[in-house]
């Protein structure tokens, strides 16, 4: 019969210098094989779609390439559910960052109707969309973050658990993308007109590292203040400034490609010291398979 005694001091710090020696020689033979070091791994796994600007938000007809693109992303995320007679992906927009304004919601529903199932999550129980628990995102194909307020929408999601829900819809294969504000909220910090000029806010969601500026060559004072402020250190490196009619597009934290609606439209790098370096000049979204693929690690979370 085995005993139920407690263990000697000695035995347990034996089995614990054991332990730590079996962890020690895990990651060493990860390393060895060519396998990341656990510490330097991502903990936010999932694709991000940053959009600097454009989308339906600044489409007079409702239609953009960056959109039809995020569609057949969402098409072949195969999250939500589908029946064979409809294989149209399920798509929510999240207006937080505008109050819920019912015009903007309406718009979405207008670009995207016959090509989605749409919903909205709506914090503020706008009808007739009335409020639903942000549990909803992890039956999407692609969740759209709308414009507006970086530091409304960040302080509301927080309050209501938006954020972790966010964060468990992309680890089940939901895709996340947001115009403007709804691109800033995915980095650590970014630069924001939420408090009228513009500032820099280190508060972000931090699903991505570095900061963001959105418009970057679309609103006055947007690149010199962003440029600016990485080099004080006021906001982290890397930067990431993207154009209207810009997106970039992360896999676990890495930009793997860009896509535009128009072809003066770019994505930025920036480093440390304010030195800025094109992410991608090819064209359209519509050529999104022959976009060059940066494959640039922007670093993450430790």
């Amino acid at each position: 019969m085995r005993s139920s005694a407690p263990k000697s001091g000695r035995t347990e710090s034996r089995e614990a210098e054991q332990a730590i020696l079996d962890e020690q020689m895990t990651v060493a033979g990860e390393m060895a094989a060519g396998e990341p070091n656990p510490a330097d791994r991502p903990t936010f796994r999932g694709t991000i779609v940053a959009l600097g600007g454009g989308g339906f938000s600044m489409s007079e007809t409702g239609e953009s390439a960056t959109d039809d693109a995020l569609l057949r992303m969402a098409q072949a995320a195969g999250v939500g559910d589908r029946r064979a007679d409809d294989p149209r992906p399920h798509v929510c927009f999240v207006p937080t960052a505008s109050g819920d304004s019912s015009d903007y919601i309406e718009r979405f529903e207008a670009a995207f109707a016959g090509r989605a199932h749409t919903h909205v999550l709506s914090l503020f129980g706008q009808s007739p969309w009335d409020y639903r628990a942000p549990d909803m995102l992890a039956d999407m194909d692609l969740v759209y973050v709308g414009g507006g307020s970086t530091a409304n929408l960040l302080s509301l999601w927080r309050r209501h658990g938006v954020d972790e829900a966010m964060a468990r819809a992309a680890d089940g294969g939901t895709i996340l993308a947001g115009i403007s504000a709804g691109a800033n909220c995915w980095f650590a910090a970014s630069s924001t007109d939420s408090f009228g000029p513009l500032a820099p806010l280190d508060d972000g969601l931090g699903f991505l590292p570095g900061s963001a500026c959105p418009h970057f060559h679309g609103e006055p004072g947007r690149e010199e203040s962003f440029l600016r402020w990485i080099e004080q250190g006021r906001l982290p490196s890397p930067g990431i400034a993207i154009d209207d009619h810009a997106a970039v597009v992360f896999e676990d934290g890495r930009a793997t490609s860009v896509l535009v609606d128009s072809p003066e439209a770019r994505a930025y790098s920036v480093d440390e010291h304010g030195g800025i370096r094109i992410l991608d000049e090819h064209g359209q979204a519509a050529a999104v398979a022959e976009h060059e693929r940066t494959e640039e690690n922007f670093g993450t979370d430790e």
